[in-house]
């Protein structure tokens, strides 16, 4: 589930929306009122339950090989996701729609590279909402491998300390930092 040229894609659980008003989210990091969509490139970052707590990492020009082996895996592709096993039955069960937005009405958010879009004045959909269906088949068909492990931070803290691209969503819905012993 991708946007076409000219659109942004905004995904919900909710599939009676026919209008976007720009609010704030309630875990927003600025005071703006913001309609939010994504672009072809960010939009398996949305393939999960809205509360699903997810990491994931992307090879990047700069990445460098020893990193790409590490994070991503030799031979796995250019992007890996991680969810915690407690999501997994979730992530089967979702019902996830995709609304189509009119591009033109958007503008990029974030630096130094925009990770998202977003309006300030309210946004019809171009059509009625469209069912993802099966995010795992969404993954598996971008060719996006799908990790499901006991915890998400010690991957995390790998992925943040290397030179590949990533994005963290509603991490503090993860279980919590496991205790580390210095050995």
């Amino acid at each position: 589930m991708r946007p076409e040229p000219g659109q942004v894609l905004h995904f919900s659980e909710d599939p009676t929306i026919t209008r976007f008003i720009p609010h704030v989210a309630a875990t927003a990091q600025q005071p703006d009122a913001y309609v939010w969509a994504v672009d072809h490139d960010r939009a398996p970052d949305y393939w999960f339950p809205r509360q699903c707590p997810r990491a994931m990492a992307w090879v990047l020009p700069t990445t460098s090989r020893a990193d790409r082996d590490r994070v991503i895996g030799a031979g796995c592709g250019e992007r890996v996701h991680a969810i915690e096993y407690g999501w997994l039955e979730a992530l089967r069960q979702a019902r996830l729609f995709a609304y189509r937005l009119p591009a033109d009405r958007f503008r990029p958010f974030g630096a130094p590279e925009p990770h998202a879009f977003v309006a300030v004045e309210p946004v019809t959909p171009l059509g009625p909402p469209e069912p993802v269906g099966d995010l795992l088949g969404c993954h598996a068909e971008a060719g996006i491998q799908l990790r499901v492990l006991d915890n998400l931070w010690p991957f995390w803290d790998v992925v943040t300390d290397s030179s590949v691209g990533f994005s963290g969503i509603r991490l503090r819905n993860a279980n919590p930092r496991p205790c580390r012993s210095d050995g």
